[in-house]
């Protein structure tokens, strides 16, 4: 995800560069000779093309939006909510000095929390950067998947174990 303009630019930069890469693929008559291997490269450089070429684009929808309208941001998990954090921030043309200006923090503070992904922020601390950027949340829908939280509990169980045969070893 590109957070800023700085990032923005280095995509563009590195878009260039791949396009070049898969545009000197297709003239390679002599890789072409191996048809599987010329397929693979091409295909791991078009992947990066394609990819950076989403990611510019959701990147330009953001800082282009027309601020008169709401903007729509589609949340997939709750692990994405801090990639739709940022992007409110950007689609509302805010930068983190300002966020953090909003919020009553230093801006080191906002920059932290986007370059972790939020990972070092409280709850109320995404409570508090959410309603500053204005975000709502419409519909949520939660599906609890039965299969997963049993994995999860064979595998919490399988470190338990671990651990306190670690603890035993060392006793």
């Amino acid at each position: 995800m590109i957070k800023n303009d700085q990032q923005y630019q280095h995509s563009l930069d590195w878009l260039r560069r791949f396009e070049q890469s898969v545009a000197e693929l297709d003239s390679n008559d002599s890789l072409k000779a191996e048809p599987t291997r010329w397929q693979l490269h091409r295909d791991s450089y078009q992947s990066q093309v394609d990819e950076l070429k989403e990611e510019i684009a959701e990147y330009e929808r953001l800082t282009n939006c027309d601020k008169s309208q709401p903007i729509q941001i589609k949340v997939e998990s709750l692990n994405k909510l801090p990639n739709a954090l940022i992007k409110a921030r950007i689609a509302a043309k805010m930068s983190q000095e300002e966020l953090a200006d909003l919020l009553g923090i230093e801006q080191q503070r906002v920059q932290q929390y986007e370059d972790t992904d939020y990972q070092c922020a409280s709850f109320v601390e995404i409570l508090e950067v959410s309603t500053a950027l204005g975000v709502e949340f419409e519909t949520a829908v939660m599906q609890v998947d039965f299969e997963e939280l049993e994995a999860v509990k064979q595998t919490v169980a399988k470190w338990r174990k671990k651990k306190m045969n670690r603890v035993t070893k060392t006793l």
